[in-house]
């Protein structure tokens, strides 16, 4: 992602708060936590099907 397209990224999210700078950075939190969770399950279902490594993880 380049530069400009993560200023206008981020001119989007904070439009979409009505200018609330702590609602925006809120409204990323949650999603960044959201997308942790998703990832922890694909990590684990990773291991339950063997794709991950026990010294090398496939997964990064």
């Amino acid at each position: 992602m380049s530069l400009r397209s993560k200023d206008t990224a981020i001119d989007e999210i904070v439009a979409s708060c009505h200018g609330d700078l702590r609602g925006a950075v809120r409204a990323l939190l949650l999603i960044n936590e959201h997308l942790e969770t998703e990832l922890a399950k694909a990590y684990a279902a990773a291991v339950d099907r063997g794709l991950a490594e026990r010294e090398g993880s496939v997964l990064h």
